[in-house]
């Protein structure tokens, strides 16, 4: 089964909709209503939904690791470094994760560096 991803709010655009023609299951935070929503809600909701949030946000790597420390569940973060990788690779790994791996390898809290 492919990793559903829930893109947060400072992904442009462009990277969601080619993931989409490559058959990418992406669901955005403002599709979803949570625009400028905290990042506790969102990795909240990213739960409830089953979908890892991908992020430039290095704010959420500070959340999901409190919530590890605490025991506090979520379902997973891909946080990428805009600075480190093009979109083309971006895209390319995004689609690489989601195709790959298996929703379980996300289930125990787990944090993916992009790029690859």
């Amino acid at each position: 089964m492919p990793v559903a991803l829930y893109m947060d709010e400072h992904i442009p655009r462009n990277i969601t909709d080619e993931l989409r023609r490559r058959e990418v299951d992406v669901l955005t935070i403002q599709e979803d209503g949570l625009a400028d929503v905290s990042d506790p809600d969102i990795l909240d909701r990213a739960a409830d939904l089953k979908r890892v949030v991908v992020t430039f946000d290095d704010d959420f790597l500070r959340e999901a690791s409190e919530r590890t420390r605490r025991n506090i569940g979520f379902y997973g973060v891909i946080y990428v470094d805009p600075n480190d990788v093009s979109i083309g690779k971006l895209i390319e790994d995004l689609e690489t994760l989601a195709k790959v791996m298996d929703p379980s390898d996300f289930t125990n809290r787990k944090i993916e560096y992009l790029p690859l």
